[in-house]
């Protein structure tokens, strides 16, 4: 099979690493799917198609079993082609102090929706992508964990260090379940990408955990594309269950 006939569908590619992913994947002649609850979609879409891709954005809150359940038909003729899921929606609430909120003062709400879209999401988006990845005895599915997976943070809540550690689990489940059908399942943990989500935190905190990286800077959605192009790819193909540090060197198992 050629790029072209493998469809990338990608949630939370509206912006950051998500778009980042998309308009890699786009470049390398995958039709790609822009699924998000932003509008910034259509831009993301836009830019893929201007660069002579395929691409189309849908809307998706992949917390919602129901727009789960209708992607098939959304995607329509696409579907059958689908060959690469990235599981990277996630959302990180900070409190108003653009801190992270402390466990004790954590709205019960707030930590049910973090682990909704964080986590269950990536489980109902990949149990229905599993068909059609099955009947082609092909496919990718790369989940967008965390450094906060890794180790402890300053940053994030516990609310999202939980969700991205349960979806560093999950991966290895699917990982071994769908191995002998021709499926990898991969985990790439991202240490501070420079996104609108880590804007989101104090300048303080950023230029804390800058000190701690290495390689002295912050990363790229470019540089997170890159891991998930190759990751993708037929030449990953012996890589199953892997999870890869994208972090400059801040955290080293």
């Amino acid at each position: 099979m050629s790029n072209q006939d493998r469809v990338a569908l990608i949630t939370g590619a509206g912006r950051g690493i998500g778009a980042g992913i998309a308009i890699k994947l786009g470049a390398l002649g995958h039709p790609v799917v822009v699924a998000d609850v932003i509008e910034e979609r259509e831009a993301t879409a836009a830019a893929i198609r201007d660069a002579g891709g395929e691409a189309r954005a849908i809307p998706l809150d992949v917390a919602d079993d129901a727009a789960v359940a209708a992607l098939p038909i959304l995607l329509g003729a696409w579907w059958d082609r689908l060959g690469i899921l990235v599981n990277n929606a996630g959302i990180s609430p900070k409190g108003p102090d653009g801190k992270a909120r402390k466990i004790r003062d954590m709205p019960a709400e707030e930590w049910r929706r973090v682990l909704a879209v964080n986590l269950t999401g990536a489980f109902l988006v990949s149990q229905a992508c599993i068909p059609p990845l099955r009947a082609r005895r092909w496919g990718r599915i790369i989940m967008l964990t965390s450094q906060a997976a890794r180790a402890k943070s300053q940053i994030a809540g516990a609310h999202y260090a939980a969700a991205k550690t349960g979806l560093m689990g999950f991966a290895r489940s699917l990982a071994t379940e769908l191995g002998p059908d021709g499926i990898t399942v991969n985990s790439i943990a991202p240490g501070r990408i420079d996104t609108p989500m880590s804007r989101g935190t104090t300048a303080a905190a950023n230029a804390a955990f800058l000190a701690q990286v290495p390689v002295g800077r912050v990363g790229t959605p470019e540089d997170v594309a890159e891991v998930a192009a190759f990751l993708a790819s037929d030449a990953a193909a012996y890589l199953n269950g892997a999870a890869i540090d994208v972090g400059g060197g801040s955290f080293m198992p």
